[in-house]
């Protein structure tokens, strides 16, 4: 089983904002990084230091593997 830290879906959210923004009036959050501060909100409730990856919807797992295909092809680079 897979599991994603708190650090780690943190660098994602971070990783999300930074390429893509908060806009408009309410500042609203990219649709990746929204989707993956629901894990990371109950995380912080739940004072869980990680969580399965199979524990994700199928909108945070497309967020998170996106993170993580962009990280990684910038690491090749």
């Amino acid at each position: 089983m897979l599991f994603i830290s708190l650090q780690e879906l943190e660098a994602a959210i971070n990783y999300w904002r930074e390429k893509s923004p908060s806009s408009g009036e309410s500042l609203e959050l990219c649709k990746e990084a929204s989707c993956l501060a629901r894990p990371y909100a109950l995380m912080i409730i739940q004072s869980a230091q990680r969580i399965p990856l199979e524990g994700l919807n199928e909108k945070e797992r497309l967020a998170w593997s996106g993170y993580l295909s962009d990280r990684d092809q910038h690491d090749r680079t």
